[in-house]
């Protein structure tokens, strides 16, 4: 098929419902028994050699604790996810009340080998009672609490969790800026490996919004220029970027805009990770983007500066529908211009949403696969097809 006809085929496959969509995949599925039996070998023995190895970080020992089957195992994950990124007092407090408020800390009280950890199942247990829905009087004894410790300025309880969450945090998050994710890149274990930076934030709502994320972008390729020393771009840490966070008004009803004006932000950034030898990934976005976001590849990548730069990327989302066909159109695309273009096969970022607004819509069927299971055959047989 050709770029129009797969586009056409990548529209119609989003809704396609699930028992079809896994069933193509397993009639597509070459997989035999004797590739089965070296792949569950294989991976059998990284997991092996990993436990046999490593020493159990902090991570490793909340999680150990704190498993993601428990309620509080998600909670605290949630909660280390989101604090860093929540504005302000009120917003924390009402984060911390949700996900730590209703937890069974005392259940965990000095069950785990980490005095660290055991400390702060007691900080949790208090911080879970001062959050409960216990009333004195026509009051809640959270508000209670709450107006007195903030007499002391900020929320005695907001420090403790904070404490907490900068030493979770740091397990998503490798610095504050690009020069602090440099610097923590080249410490320890983590010299061994190549990065993709990516900014953290969500899409750009305003003209300066965009205009802030893309001079980010900016500074973050010369800050990592100056870092790459290879002559193999592959060998060079490089940068993800999102095309929401570059315009306001990334959305399909919005195309000519989009396709004038953020194509130009792109490209300028696209030349200068290229003049500087350094991988340029466009990460993933929603499943409602998708087209829109292969017309601004498609668009970028047709120029003729990029002739013989093997530097453009593209995550591809197992856990869509859409996911095959989207590296079929990749592949002829990068046959068309005679290009190379890098894939990076994720599972995928977004599945809370996607679910969640179909069905505000009332959509008969999701873009994405409702079960692990399913997302797994995907990831394997895109990366068969890859």
């Amino acid at each position: 098929m050709n770029l129009v006809e797969l586009k056409q085929q990548i529209s119609t496959k989003r809704f396609n419902s699930e028992t079809d969509a896994i069933s193509h995949l397993m009639q597509a599925n070459t997989f035999d028994a004797v590739q089965r039996k070296k792949a569950f070998e294989r991976a059998s023995g990284y997991v092996q050699a990993i436990r046999a190895d490593a020493k159990p970080g902090l991570m490793e020992l909340f999680l150990a604790e704190y498993g993601l089957s428990t309620n509080e195992g998600v909670a605290l994950m949630c909660l280390a996810e989101a604090y860093l990124r929540t504005p302000d007092t009120l917003s924390l407090d009402a984060l911390i009340r949700d996900k730590i408020g209703t937890g069974n800390w005392t259940g965990h009280r000095g069950t785990s080998s980490s005095m660290l950890v055991n400390a702060s199942t007691w900080a949790l247990m208090l911080t879970g009672r001062v959050f409960k829905d216990q009333k004195v009087g026509d009051r809640a004894l959270s508000d209670i609490m709450l107006d007195t410790i903030s007499r002391l300025g900020e929320s005695v309880t907001q420090k403790a969790i904070k404490e907490a969450m900068k030493i979770l945090g740091k397990q998503f998050v490798l610095g504050r800026d690009i020069d602090e994710a440099l610097t923590q890149s080249k410490k320890g274990n983590q010299a061994k490996y190549r990065y993709s930076f990516d900014m953290l934030g969500e899409a750009a709502r305003t003209a300066n919004d965009a205009d802030k994320y893309f001079k980010a972008y900016e500074k973050a390729i010369t800050a990592i220029a100056k870092q790459a020393k290879s002559d193999s771009i592959h060998d060079n840490s490089g940068i993800s970027v999102k095309l929401s966070a570059l315009h306001p008004r990334y959305e399909y009803v919005q195309r000519h805009q989009v396709m004038v004006e953020l194509v130009a932000s792109v490209k300028k950034l696209a030349v200068q990770a290229c003049e500087a030898n350094i991988g340029f990934t466009i990460d993933a976005e929603e499943a409602d983007r998708l087209e829109l976001s292969l017309d601004v590849i498609e668009a970028v990548l047709s120029d003729p500066i990029f002739e013989g730069w093997d530097g453009f990327g593209i995550v591809v989302q197992g856990y869509s529908k859409q996911a095959p066909l989207v590296i079929e159109f990749l592949a002829e695309l990068a046959k068309s211009l005679n290009r190379r273009i890098t894939v990076r096969l994720v599972k995928g970022a977004y599945w809370d949403y996607e679910i969640k607004q179909a069905q505000i819509l009332g959509l008969e069927n999701y873009p994405v696969y409702t079960r692990k299971v399913s997302t797994d055959v995907s990831y394997l047989c895109c990366a068969q097809l890859l």
